[in-house]
C-alpha cells in the first residue's frame, strides 16, 4: 500500500498557440475544464498502475470538490482519510498550453493550505503501515515535515516531489529517501543552473553531501538522472511527440512509487516512471492524461 499527502485541484486549462509574454493576451482554442492538483494526480496514477492507494487531502465542500472525491472512489482510490473543508473552496489551476505541449500554471491552493498536522495525524496509522509515503509542497510544510516524521518512524520509505519549490532545510531532506526534482527545483535547491545530464548530476552530488539518500533529476525530453550513494546513472526518456507536459512528473512520480513499493531497484524504477511519463505527455490534461499499468507495460516492452 502507498499512502499519498498532498493536493487536490481542478484544472481550467486553455491551448493557445503560443504562450504569452508579460503583459500580452493571445487567443485560445480549445478550453478543458479536468481534474489536477500533484497529489491527486499522483494517486490516481499510482490507482492506474494497480497499487493500493491511500490519499490523505483536504478538499472543499463544493460542487468541484464533490466532483473529485465521487471520482477517487471510481477510479479505487481509498479517500477515508480526505478531510471536506466547509470554511474553504476547493483548490483551482489555471494552466496555458502552447503547440508544443510546453505550460504556464497558476495555482490557487484555497483548501489545500490547510491541511493540518491535525489532519495528518488521524492518518497517522495508515501512514506506518504503507510501504512508500509520497508527498509534494502544494500544501502546508509543516504538515509534510509531519508525515514525513510518522514515516519514518515506522521504516516507510518515503518520497518527496520538492514541486512547487521551496527553500528545504537540511534536518528535512536527511528523512528523505528519494528527492525528485525536475531541473528548476534542482537549480532552486543547489544554485546549479541545470540545464543537461552533467550539471544535473553536480546538482544531485551537492543534495546528497546535504544529506539525502538518493536524487533523481527529471529532465524532461532528456530523460531522468539518479544520484546515489553508488555514483550517477542517466536513464534517457522515450521518444515522443509531446502534446501537453502537464502532470509529466506526477506521473513519473507515481509509478515510481510503485515500483518502489513493488522491491524494485531504483534504476528499474525510474527507467519504468520514465515511460509513464512519455505516455502521459502524449495526451491532453492532467488526470486524463494518465496511463493504465497495461499502457506503460506495453510500451516499456
Amino acid at each position: 500500500m502507498i499512502t499519498v499527502v498532498g493536493s487536490s485541484n481542478t484544472d481550467f486549462s486553455v491551448r493557445v498557440e503560443s504562450l504569452p509574454k508579460k503583459g500580452q493576451t493571445v487567443l485560445g482554442s480549445d478550453f478543458i475544464i479536468g481534474a489536477g492538483g500533484k497529489g491527486a494526480n499522483q494517486a490516481v496514477q499510482i490507482s492506474r498502475l494497480g497499487s493500493k492507494i491511500v490519499f490523505v487531502a483536504r478538499i472543499g465542500r463544493d460542487y468541484f470538490g464533490d466532483k473529485a472525491v465521487s471520482d477517487f472512489k471510481k477510479t479505487g482510490i481509498n479517500t477515508a482519510y480526505i478531510i471536506r473543508d466547509k470554511e474553504h473552496p476547493s483548490g483551482a489551476a489555471v494552466i496555458l498550453v502552447d503547440k508544443k505541449g510546453n505550460n504556464q500554471i497558476a495555482v490557487a491552493p484555497s483548501s489545500n493550505r490547510f491541511l493540518s498536522v491535525a489532519d495528518i495525524n488521524k492518518a497517522k496509522d495508515i501512514i506506518r503501515r504503507s510501504k512508500v509515503l509520497l508527498a509534494q509542497l502544494e500544501i502546508p510544510l509543516a504538515s509534510v515535515k509531519r508525515a514525513i516524521d510518522i514515516a519514518k518512524s515506522a521504516n516507510v520509505t518515503t518520497i518527496l516531489n520538492p514541486a512547487p519549490f521551496r527553500k528545504l532545510d537540511g534536518g528535512l531532506l536527511r528523512k528523505i529517501d528519494v528527492l525528485t526534482p525536475n531541473e528548476t527545483e534542482a537549480e532552486g535547491l543547489t544554485g546549479v543552473a541545470v540545464k543537461d545530464v552533467n550539471s544535473a548530476v553536480r546538482s544531485g552530488i551537492i543534495l546528497l553531501k546535504r544529506g539525502l539518500k538518493s536524487v533523481i533529476i527529471t529532465l524532461g525530453s532528456l530523460g531522468s538522472v539518479i544520484v546515489d550513494s553508488q555514483g550517477a546513472t542517466h536513464l534517457p526518456a522515450p521518444k515522443v511527440k509531446a502534446v501537453d507536459t502537464t502532470a509529466a512528473g506526477d506521473s513519473f512520480c507515481g509509478a515510481l512509487a510503485v515500483s518502489i513499493a513493488e522491491g524494485k531497484s531504483l534504476v528499474e524504477a525510474a527507467d519504468f516512471a520514465n515511460c509513464c511519463a512519455a505516455i502521459s505527455v502524449t495526451r491532453p490534461g492532467a488526470q486524463l492524461s494518465l496511463p493504465t499499468r497495461r499502457e506503460v507495460t506495453a510500451f516499456f516492452r
